[in-house]
């Protein structure tokens, strides 16, 4: 009678340590993840399915992510770095323009972004500790927005009748709202349309010029 040793060898070298590069991996596997949740909804998402996406096995899987949950904290994770790594495009300079190519660029470059932001956005309504999460690097978005674009109106380039916290909120808002609607519409939102809502959104907020005629305070 087998006292179940082998069996349990066995299912140590099958669930054993995976060779190769851990960061790539994880890396290919929030790919998978996010392909999962933009293509089939985030209810979907579950570990066999992005195990299929990705070519390998469940077990695998939840060597690098203990569970769904951990995945998908990981891949917002990932997603708010993509946001801050853009934002180090015109912190320097306070140029928000190039803030914009660079949010251009990270959109069209991976369709599948905006529709896996959309998803995890509307998955944080029910999970108190994920939208925890969404508020904390929103919050580190927003003051690093509000930074570039104080700086911005100290140089003359942003206008400065509005606070630029407020500014940080109008264009967060503005960004969000394309997200929202990407999904739905996605006709709307061409590379050549978004360049145009880009270049109005710069619009709005350069510095305001004096109406033609009028005399200088």
């Amino acid at each position: 009678m087998s006292d179940g040793s082998d069996g349990k060898a066995e299912r140590v070298v099958r669930r054993g340590r995976p060779t190769g590069d851990r960061a790539a991996k994880r890396a290919e596997l929030l790919k998978a993840a996010a392909s999962v949740i933009a293509q089939e909804g985030y209810a979907n998402a579950s570990l066999r399915r992005v195990a299929q996406r990705a070519g390998c096995t469940t077990g695998a899987v939840t060597y690098y992510f203990a569970n769904k949950e951990e995945l998908v904290t990981a891949l917002a994770e990932s997603r708010f770095d993509a946001y801050e790594a853009m934002l180090e495009a015109g912190r320097a300079t306070a140029d928000i323009r190039a803030v914009f190519e660079e949010w251009l660029t990270l959109i069209t470059g991976d369709p599948e972004f905006l529709p896996v932001m959309f998803q995890l956005l509307a998955h944080a309504r029910h999970e108190p500790a994920f939208a925890a999460l969404i508020e904390r690097r929103y919050a580190r978005y927003r003051q690093a927005n509000t930074d570039i674009l104080a700086c911005g109106q100290e140089q003359g380039v942003i206008r400065d009748d509005i606070p630029a916290d407020l500014l940080s909120d109008q264009l967060s808002a503005m960004g969000d709202g394309w997200m929202m609607m990407y999904p739905f519409e996605p006709e709307r939102f061409t590379p050549e349309r978004l360049r145009s809502l880009v270049d109005a959104a710069v619009t709005l907020i350069s510095p305001v010029s004096p109406p033609a005629g009028s005399k200088p305070k």
